[in-house]
């Protein structure tokens, strides 16, 4: 199993944007899925989005397309979510995530989970 460990989250205006990071320790990781989801209390995991490192190719969960980016920053050796145009409605509690197949599904795709990093937005 993967080592995931998240860091960025913060609390930021709503319009305005964030940066999340996630480092990650294991064998498997260079030609790896990875991904993001993210709760909020009683509701259940939200696919967020995943890039697959291997084919370069990203997938992200409707609601936000068009604001959020997944990237690899090589020179960091970590997956980033780029968080544009933030909304109310974004805040969450996020997990970086190793999947186990694509394309990516649900929760149920997931192999590895990390802590998690909260992402609050206000107005």
């Amino acid at each position: 199993q993967v080592q995931l460990v998240e860091s960025g989250g913060g609390l930021v205006q709503a319009g305005g944007s964030l940066r999340l990071s996630c480092a990650a320790s294991g064998r498997t990781f260079g030609n790896s899925a990875m991904g993001w989801f993210r709760q909020v209390p009683g509701k259940q995991r939200e696919f967020v989005g995943a890039i697959w490192r291997g084919a370069g190719i990203t997938s992200y969960g409707d609601s936000v397309k068009g604001r959020f980016i997944i990237f690899v920053d090589n020179a960091k050796n970590t997956v980033e979510l780029q968080m544009d145009s933030l909304k109310i409605e974004d805040t969450a509690l996020y997990y970086c995530v190793k999947l186990r197949y694509w394309p990516p599904r649900n929760a149920d795709d997931v192999e590895s989970w990390g802590q998690g990093t909260q992402v609050t937005v206000s107005s």
